[in-house]
């Protein structure tokens, strides 16, 4: 794989990346030059100078994955990379401290008034008296988003003995009551706050969730940090609540415009902290950053799946671990059915037996049925980021179900294509490799892979026979063979892996048999 790094990285990240990729380092890049260039990577890694438009991501017809050495992906086109099958990953974790962190030093810059007191010794002034703080100790912390930062910054806080009061509507209570949290809902938590931090990304949703209305919601004497995304607070509702003493004080690290005019009104202000977009900017962060997303290509190249893929749904590690080794085998079913149903799929029907039934969420397996289905059949390759837009946009009707009976396997998977004119189905499980187990119902037990063949026919003496004189008048040997059938005379299903593709030619030949009623010819 060739990567393209086209932001600074820690040294070490590079370092890891090149054992396993060909690396260009190129941090000064132009929009122009990385557009004229951007179809020969595979892989880029970029911070936020960089930025990945749609216009750029057009031209991108080998990239496989982008990686932002960071958290926040306002540079990068997510919806145009979706579309490509592109994957968008980032570093969520490496920051989650260094963050909490500078929130910490914020919340305590506001309450001890240390920022504008430095400014005061420096000028040669000594107001002790203008400096008059407050503790952390018996406050409430009010956080808005609860994830990864945000839990750090309550971790910090209890350390304090500060209570914590918090609103994110995608929190379980019993997680909140286990942290020590009150959850509730944002009004609640801006009246009853000493302190608010805010965690939460920049939406159509959460842009100016703090304005006006918020303002007056809060105590006189309240404290508001913003170290999360500029815009989530409304700057000139800011600007008028601490002019006109509405709030105790603010601190920012980001904003609305970055960096901020230079006659931006908040400068005016001596009851705000302002820092320059640096709470992700530790050493230890960056080294973090760089090594994650080095490690998520190179896990792609060995053939996984990144840990942070921004555009794939979100599962827990441990649900990660039981469903990556059937992977392979949804790809190979779906690639193995879709070949063999005549006719164009209407419909894919995905059923998850045993141990997987009892899982919740099965959409990463789903979405990889769908990329082995539909990519015989497409020049551009599809990913397990597309495969649901592309279904959809072919017609394609996608159901899922779960049943306990795995008629003594663990798991069981069975995906059904459905056309207008046929039906195919095939079942399989994983035993250290894919195992074909059941074809339209007949048991076999097939390793789908290379070159196949499945003939259709009844099951009368000479049938197979037949079948194998024709592949060998045209020199295609067979590797494997397994025949399946519901009853002696009844119809039959052969399954073939031969050692070199079979021509149409033989397979219409196969065909025109008497007592042979279809036949396929499949890669794998």
């Amino acid at each position: 794989m060739k990567v393209l790094i086209a932001d600074a990285i820690n040294e070490k990240g590079i370092e890891n990346l090149k054992e396993a990729a060909e690396v260009v380092v190129d941090t000064t890049i132009t929009p122009e030059e990385l557009a004229n260039t951007i179809h020969e990577y595979e892989g880029i890694i970029v911070r936020s100078r960089t930025k990945l438009t749609k216009e750029v991501i057009d031209k991108a017809d080998n990239l496989k994955i982008i990686a932002r050495a960071g958290v926040g992906v306002d540079n990068i086109d997510l919806n145009a990379a979706t579309e490509k099958g592109i994957m968008v990953v980032n570093s969520p974790e490496s920051t989650s401290i260094t963050v909490a962190e500078h929130t910490m030093g914020l919340l305590l810059s506001l309450a001890r008034k240390s920022a504008i007191a430095d400014k005061s010794v420096k000028g040669g002034k000594w107001e002790k008296k203008k400096f008059m703080g407050v503790e952390l100790r018996n406050k409430t912390l009010g956080v808005i988003g609860m994830g990864r930062i945000g839990s750090q910054v309550v971790n910090r806080c209890k350390a304090f003995e500060m209570d914590a009061v918090a609103y994110d509507p995608y929190l379980p209570e019993e997680v909140a009551a286990q942290m020590g949290v009150e959850l509730t809902d944002l009004e609640t938590v801006l009246k009853k706050a000493d302190f608010i931090t805010i965690h939460v990304p920049l939406t159509p949703e959460t842009k100016h969730l703090i304005s006006t209305k918020e303002f007056e919601i809060m105590k006189d004497t309240a404290f508001i940090a913003n170290c999360a995304r500029g815009g989530i607070i409304d700057e000139d509702a800011l600007y008028e609540a601490l002019s006109n003493d509405k709030i105790g004080g603010a601190a920012l690290d980001v904003y609305e415009e970055e960096p901020p005019a230079k006659d931006c009104k908040l400068f005016e202000l001596d009851n705000i902290v302002l820092t320059p977009h640096i709470a992700a900017s530790t050493k230890e962060a960056q080294r973090d950053a760089a090594i994650i997303v080095a490690d998520e290509i190179i896990d792609l190249i060995n053939g996984g799946t990144p840990q942070n893929v921004l555009n794939l749904p979100r599962i827990d590690r441990n649900t990660y671990q039981e469903v990556t080794p059937y992977l392979e085998l949804c790809e190979k079913l779906s690639s193995f059915i879709s070949q063999a149903v005549n006719g164009k799929i209407k419909e894919i029907e995905v059923i998850y037996s045993g141990e997987l039934s009892k899982i919740d969420n099965l959409e990463m397996l789903t979405r990889t049925v769908l990329q082995g289905a539909v990519n015989p059949f497409l020049s551009s390759p599809v990913t397990a980021v597309n495969a649901s837009i592309v279904a959809k946009n072919r017609g394609i009707i996608v159901t899922e179900g779960k049943t306990e009976n795995s008629k003594g396997y663990d798991s069981l998977i069975k995906v059904t294509a459905k056309s207008e004119d046929d039906e195919f189905s095939a079942e399989g499980t994983t035993l250290h490799d894919p195992k074909i187990l059941k074809v339209n119902d007949y048991w076999v037990d097939v390793k789908p892979e290379g070159h196949m063949f499945i003939a259709k026919y009844e099951d009368v003496p000479g049938s197979i026979g037949k079948i194998g004189t024709a592949l060998g008048e045209y020199g295609i040997n067979i590797g494997i063979m397994q025949v399946g059938r519901d009853e002696k005379g009844g119809r039959a299903i052969m399954i073939l892996t031969l050692d070199k593709e079979i021509p149409k030619e033989v397979i219409k030949k196969i065909q025109d048999l008497d007592n042979v009623y279809d036949a396929i010819g499949l890669e794998l």
